[in-house]
């Protein structure tokens, strides 16, 4: 697979803006659950709530895509130097050789909710000013991105669940390997909306505490939202001898049950097999892992499993959805950004709420922050209907 420069990243989330305050947050073990106030929900769980978003204003020539999951991706545009960096890299290739290429799995439907309580009581029709294709429509993401950032290359919006914002990585690398662009904006975002808490509820999939992923009483998610974005670029055309590349990448899909992973892990086992062979690596050469880890008994065993059986108990591994919860179909590119920002500061962070791992889960996890010098990182990402996605991060040559 050619590897692709990792050029700037940019992120938001329960954390906080942008990546210093996502890197204090990891050091210092300060995570971002806290009890669920959001709009009229009455469970009793903590969520990842992302502050501000309801006081963010879009661009006012990019108004008619007004919904929170837009504002929460145009929060994360303004942070870390990414418009900068979109600008040099169009100054490079061109405004149409640059893809857009993200996931969201909710996008805008907190929007729908709220116009289904203002409908019109004879005729049941949706407010006038409702507009699904700017809001709750997946692809308005790609088009509110693409016009936000003056790029006129492919764009497309990927939703396959909790995975969608790994797997935007691969659609990428297979359109610069196609030919069709250079470079690509990858990530996405994914916004609390009712549907997803009391979704989650009724399956009995949500914590009433902040999650602790394979700790021996954990007992379920806490759901967040976040929105993340790379800018990836073709090596030799953006050449660095110190930056981060994407190595590899790996794709696979058990379909054993609509919101449960295979208890053997075959899926799991797979992405990330594939994801070595594409970067042409062994499984000794990865460093730290950043797990799926949603915090539910059968998610947690099964990946624990496929990683015994690929890596053995000598990796380290852990997973950060204990800091940011669950954030869905932006937990691929959160995560993603998390281990690209541990990889470049030398240490694999631990888990907040994680007290003692439960003894049928083999895995070296990390209950703490370990200081460490890391060649090469993956990170893992699984969703409902068995959709997984694994990325491998490292230096470049």
């Amino acid at each position: 697979m050619q590897s692709l420069k990792v050029s700037q990243v940019c992120i938001v989330s329960s954390l906080g803006p942008g990546v210093d305050a996502t890197l204090e947050a990891l050091r210092t073990g300060r995570g971002g659950l806290k009890p669920c106030t959001f709009e009229t929900v009455t469970l009793e769980t903590h969520v990842g709530e992302v502050a501000g978003v309801d006081r963010a204003m879009l661009p006012e020539h990019l108004a008619a895509f007004e919904c929170r999951n837009n504002r929460l991706a145009n929060m994360a545009l303004e942070l870390d130097g990414f418009e900068v960096a979109v600008t040099d890299a169009v100054a490079r290739h061109g405004a149409e050789r640059i893809g857009v290429f993200l996931g969201t799995s909710t996008s805008g439907i907190l929007t729908s909710e709220v116009a289904y309580r203002h409908r019109d009581p004879v005729t049941g029709a949706l407010p006038p000013g409702y507009d699904f294709a700017a809001t709750h429509s997946t692809g308005a993401l790609a088009e509110f991105v693409s016009r936000r950032l003056g790029l006129s290359g492919p764009a497309f919006v990927v939703s396959s669940a909790c995975a969608t914002t790994a797997k935007v990585f691969a659609n990428a690398v297979r359109m610069i390997e196609a030919g069709l662009c250079d470079a690509a904006v990858v990530g996405g975002a994914d916004s609390l909306c009712l549907t997803t808490l009391y979704g989650f509820h009724s399956l009995e999939l949500v914590s009433s505490r902040p999650c602790a992923p394979f700790d021996i009483d954990r007992d379920g998610v806490s759901l967040g939202e976040a929105a993340g974005f790379v800018l990836l670029e073709r090596a030799d055309r953006a050449p660095d001898a110190g930056a981060v590349t994407l190595l590899g990448v790996g794709e696979s899909n058990d379909a054993y049950h609509m919101s449960s992973p295979h208890p053997e892990g075959v899926g799991a086992r797979l992405a990330m097999e594939r994801a070595l062979s594409r970067a042409n690596l062994s499984a000794s050469e990865i460093d730290y892992i950043n797990l799926h880890g949603t915090a539910t008994p059968y998610g947690d065993a099964a990946e624990d499993r496929a990683i015994i059986e690929i890596f053995g108990t000598d990796t380290a591994v852990s997973s950060t959805k204990g800091y940011t919860g669950h954030t869905l179909g932006a937990a691929g590119v959160v995560e993603a950004i998390i281990s690209v920002l541990c990889l470049k500061a030398g240490f694999m962070p631990g888990s907040p709420q994680t007290r003692t791992q439960d003894p049928r889960l083999q895995s070296r996890y990390l209950l703490a922050n370990e200081d460490a010098r890391m060649d090469r990182v993956m990170t893992n990402s699984f969703g409902f209907g068995g959709t997984n996605c694994s990325l491998i991060f490292g230096w470049a040559g």
